[in-house]
């Protein structure tokens, strides 16, 4: 398949997954499915209460996850990847195989540097 440059749709691609906490959110949902709120708070320690529902607006914008709100009192609201967003599952495990490479190289490269 011929790829045209201009044409290209990395970009939009990456404007739905770039943040310092979309991946980390989608990963905690498609291995762990379903998460409320505050278990998503309590696995990223570093992620603020704005930013954390500031990344999943976004991504529920996009139709990746799914919100769910229960009548109750305190409200219940739950997160989870809808089936869409599911596909990005091998994207997701693509770029993290290539992260685990491209840092053992980038030492490699360092340590050859420095000898």
């Amino acid at each position: 398949m011929e790829k045209v440059p201009e044409e290209c749709r990395v970009e939009d691609a990456l404007g739905i997954l770039v943040g310092k906490w979309k991946p980390i959110i989608l990963l905690h949902l498609l291995q762990q499915g379903t998460k409320r709120f505050n278990e998503l708070k309590r696995s990223m320690p570093g992620i603020t209460q704005k930013m954390l529902t500031k990344q999943l607006r976004e991504l529920e914008d996009e139709y990746i996850i799914e919100r769910v709100v229960y009548p109750e009192v305190p409200p219940k609201v739950e997160y989870s990847m809808t089936e869409y967003g599911r596909s990005l599952e091998p994207i997701l495990e693509a770029m993290h195989e290539w992260g685990k490479k491209h840092t053992l190289h980038k030492m490699e490269k360092m340590k050859q540097e420095n000898s």
